[in-house]
């Protein structure tokens, strides 16, 4: 079975930067798009950034372009969340979410991967 876990949320005054990382574990060959989500208090989770299997192509919510960076490392089935110049707006609970985990040729792939998620908030 996969688990996605993430690590290196906290606290952390607005101008500041943390780096988000979720790793997963588990019979794994391979790993497609994977994204980070976040959600406030009351609010919807939303899309942050994703990027697909490679790390080649990313994309970004608006209201982080220029300030996230989300890059990942296969050899390590690892995904990572730069964040710079933090907003006390980007306080939320962060998920990792992996579109589809190949175990192997043999087994049928899993879709719809959710870590646990890390808490990020941001004093003003």
């Amino acid at each position: 079975q996969v688990q996605l876990v993430e690590s290196g949320g906290g606290l952390v005054q607005a101008g500041g930067s943390l780096r988000l990382s979720c790793a997963a574990s588990g019979r794994i060959l391979s790993i497609g798009p994977m994204g980070w989500f976040r959600q406030a208090p009351g609010k919807e989770r939303e899309l942050v950034a994703e990027t697909n299997w490679s790390g080649g192509r990313t994309d970004y919510a608006d209201s982080v372009k220029g300030r996230f960076t989300i890059s990942r490392d296969n050899a390590k089935n690892t995904v990572y969340l730069q964040m710079n110049s933090l907003k006390p707006e980007d306080t939320a609970v962060y998920y990792c979410n992996a579109d589809r985990v190949r175990p192997s040729i043999f087994r049928p792939d899993t879709y719809d991967v959710w870590g646990q998620g890390t808490q990020v908030t941001v004093s003003s």
